[in-house]
């Protein structure tokens, strides 16, 4: 038999280790690759066990951001699974140890071991895959599955023979995986290690010397395992061995690998496989059970090996996701001691059992409506722990939303605006995020996001309508309310607050704002003082409605103001005139028929509409019976002949009133002459005049006392003031000598009858100086005088007048009179 040296004992290790290194390298490719489509990645390597504060790295020197970049960022570390083994320091800049970590509870004996997570920073969305290899410590001695081991050898056992034992565990890899196997003593023993094409080992020992049984029934040898780690540690197991008589044959497996397939979540008691070993002799030697001598205690949960039987069955769930493959070591061993071991190889079938999970990465939960298409809005993460088709995952959104899936990382995913969004019209939108895998049965999950839409300024506020027509009436006072300007603005907040104001300008050269005003909040519109209609009948202007927005948006409504008229004016009579000197009368001869047009009352009123409609009454006359007044046109007229028992002396009151409320009203007297000459009318209204004449009387003696009074204080001056009063008395009387004079003539108006005083133009011009004895007066021809106007200075006026009439009586020859 061939003995294994500690020299190729060492060769394999070393093998054994280039192998592991060419591992890595393969693997450490494979995650570069992975991750090109990263921001950007980093990579740290730190032992186990380190303290909790322990610095791993500085993150932001090697990502080449900036400390205040990841603080406005928010940078935070996303890392799946339930434990997050470091933290990030966003201050510093660092990443350090949040909790212990354990190299074997991490990897168990996989190398390189490693966890990888995500650092997230938000605007803009960046991420970083960062990588920690965890190195190994020694902190883990070999260990053997039991204290003790126990066999049972015939004494005719030829020399060679192979007792397969127990290996030991260690935790820790590479160095600090066990190194060597050292078995004391080594008088009938030799230790022999085989390195199998798994990479596993297996331990046999090899018998060197016959085993006596009537020299010594028992032996006890120690089986020493120990690593190559600083500190070395080692581990033992007692070996107690008895010698029993000849047991010429052991026993033999039918296969020296079994392969079992088993389906993921199979119920309990499910046959995996049945290993079968076949034994030449007879009796109890021949009698084969079968053992799990090396078992790991998760192995030891989830399978069950009949011991008589050889069959191998479920005991408990299996779960892909945890392990993909399971390694039983069996063993076959008669009642002599000897044993043969196979190998069963159990492939666990994936089941779609894992929902896809899905992990928000990052989410704006508010997106302005000016955003433009292709905005992001969320970060997320997609995992399926199953595998194939069964970890093949298609992510959608409900259709009813602008919004798309793209996907920009493996297992990775963002949500972008697919169009233009207006607030206005939804404010804000539900999305459903369906994750579903391509297993079969698929499986599926669901996540409710809610994104709000923010408000811009990109509404202006509207009037109910472009213009606007208020009525107001006149008279009205400061301060009153017209009516009231309402505009609406569809945006939010702020940008929905509005205020109006009024745009200055002139309305007839005055300031629009002298006469409104708009309260900015409210939009009553008011009058800034009283409105009269006869002065401006009605104006406009505009009011802007703007919004409190960045930029401000405004619009602009038309306002006309209409005047209503109110009856504040009374009527106003402009024929006859009313003088306070001369007395006008109206001539009516005593041949008149009847319906004979005396005089038009003409008034006037300047309001308008009903306001301005005016009607006539007579309210009292010398006869009542004679005359009558026109109720719409003022016109006077007889209403019967004309008798010699009528007065020559008519007065009559017209009242003039207008159609307003209440109605305002004006008074006129109209003096009517009833003859058929002047001197009858002369002497009848001589008494209208004595008022007159005792006023000059009056005035013509206080004159004269005043000279009577100063010539007896002045002697020396008695006979030049007597001249000057005789010259200035001689000058006065032609002064006061008025011609008759025609005050207020209609400009043209003509009787519908035939019959009245004035049916034609009687045209005069009258030239003025300052001093009116040196005034010229220019009559020109008229077809009858009907109108008398008396002098009440003097009776000798009455003579004058006739010679003035009979020469105003010629035909075709005009009258000029000049005085100087």
């Amino acid at each position: 038999m061939e003995r294994i040296t500690s020299a190729s004992i060492v060769g394999s290790m070393m093998w054994m280790t280039a192998l592991r290194g060419r591992w890595r390298v393969l693997v450490f490719i494979l995650c570069l690759a992975e991750l090109r489509s990263v921001t950007g990645q980093a990579r740290y390597s730190i032992p186990e066990e380190q303290a909790e504060g322990s610095v791993v790295g500085n993150i932001a020197k090697d990502l080449g951001l900036d400390v205040t970049r990841l603080v406005s960022g928010k940078a935070r570390i996303m890392m799946k699974g339930g434990r997050q083994y470091v933290d990030l320091n966003r201050d510093k800049g660092t990443l350090v140890i949040k909790e212990r970590v354990d190299r074997e509870e991490l990897c168990g004996k996989t190398t390189p071991c490693s966890f990888s997570f995500d650092v997230i920073l938000e605007n803009p969305i960046q991420l970083y895959r960062v990588t920690v290899e965890i190195v190994d410590i020694n902190d883990n001695s070999p260990l053997f599955p039991k204290h003790e081991m126990k066999l049972d050898i015939i004494e005719s056992v030829v020399t060679g023979t192979r007792f397969s034992l127990t290996t030991a565990d260690d935790p820790d890899v590479s160095v600090n995986d066990i190194q060597k196997y050292t078995l004391k003593p080594t008088d009938n023993f030799e230790l022999e290690i085989k390195n199998q094409q798994d990479g596993e080992r297996s331990i046999e020992m090899v018998l060197q010397k016959p085993l006596d049984r009537e020299k010594e029934e028992s032996h006890t040898l120690v089986l020493v395992a120990s690593d190559g780690g600083e500190p070395h540690r080692s581990g033992t197991v007692r070996i107690h061995i008895t010698v029993l008589d000849a047991n010429d044959n052991a026993p033999v497996c039918s296969q020296s690998v079994y392969k079992a397939d088993v389906r993921e979540n199979s119920p309990a008691g499910t046959l995996v496989t049945t290993v079968h070993a076949h034994d030449a002799d007879s009796g109890l030697y021949g009698d084969v059970t079968y053992h799990l001598p090396h078992v790991t205690k998760g192995e030891n949960q989830l399978f069950d090996l009949n011991l008589k039987s050889g069959e191998i069955r479920v005991k408990s769930k299996l779960d892909y996701e945890q392990s993909k493959i399971y390694q039983l070591k069996v063993q076959a061993r008669d009642h002599g001691g000897l044993a043969d071991t196979c190998k069963v190889v159990i492939q666990i079938i994936d089941e779609n059992d894992n929902v896809p999970a899905i992990q928000m990465m990052s989410l704006s939960n508010t997106i302005p409506e000016d955003s433009p298409p292709g905005t992001t809005v969320a970060v997320f993460n997609v995992d399926d722990e199953d595998s194939d088709l069964n970890g093949i995952v298609k992510c959608s959104l409900n259709s009813d939303v602008p919004f798309k899936i793209e996907s920009s990382l493996s297992g990775y995913y963002t949500i972008v605006t697919e169009d233009f969004l207006d607030r206005e019209s939804i404010s804000e939108y539900n999305l459903t995020i369906t994750v579903s895998d391509q297993g079969s049965p698929p499986l599926s999950s669901h996540k409710h996001i809610n994104v709000k839409v923010s408000d811009v300024n990109d509404c202006p506020p509207k009037f109910d309508q472009s213009q606007y027509s208020k009525m107001v009436p006149e008279n009205n006072s400061p301060g009153f309310s017209v009516f009231t300007l309402s505009a609406s603005d569809a945006d939010w907040g702020q940008n929905s607050r509005v205020s109006y104001f009024l745009e200055e300008k002139e309305v007839n050269g005055v300031a629009v704002s002298s006469l409104v005003s708009v309260n900015s909040e409210s939009g009553v519109v008011q009058a800034a003082r009283s409105f009269d209609y006869e002065q401006i009948k009605w104006f406009e202007f505009n009011i802007t409605a703007r919004d409190a927005g960045s930029p401000l948006l405004s619009s602009v409504a038309t306002v006309k103001i209409l005047i209503q008229d109110q009856n504040d004016n009374p009527p106003q009579v402009l024929y006859p005139v009313q003088t306070g000197g001369s007395l006008v009368a109206e001539m009516v001869p005593r041949s008149a028929d009847v319906g004979y047009l005396v005089t038009k009352v003409v008034a006037v009123d300047v309001d308008s509409g009903q306001n301005a409609w005016l009607s006539y009454k007579l309210q009292r006359a010398t006869d009542r019976p004679l005359f009558e007044v026109g109720l719409q046109n003022g016109e006077i007229r007889t209403i019967r002949q004309v008798t010699d028992k009528d007065a020559v002396k008519q007065r009559l009151s017209v009242t003039v009133e207008d159609n307003g409320q209440p109605s305002r009203s004006a008074t006129v007297i109209v003096n009517v002459a009833v003859a058929d000459s002047f001197p009858e009318v002369m002497s009848e209204f001589t008494d209208f005049t004595q008022d007159k004449e005792y006023n000059d009387n009056l005035t013509f003696y206080l004159v004269l006392a005043l000279a009577v009074v100063s010539f007896l204080f002045i002697t020396c001056l008695v006979v030049i003031i007597s001249v000057k009063i005789y010259r200035w008395r001689q000058s006065r009387v032609l002064y006061h000598s008025n011609l008759p004079v025609i005050p207020y003539y209609p400009p043209r108006y003509s009787d519908t009858l035939g019959t009245g005083t004035l049916q034609h133009v009687y045209n005069y011009e009258v030239c003025r100086t300052t001093d009116s004895r040196k005034s010229d007066c220019k009559f020109g021809r008229a077809g009858s005088q009907n109108v008398l106007i008396m002098d009440p200075s003097s009776t000798g006026t009455m003579q004058r007048m006739q010679s003035e009439k009979s020469i105003l009586d010629e035909p075709d020859s005009p009258l000029e009179v000049s005085s100087s």
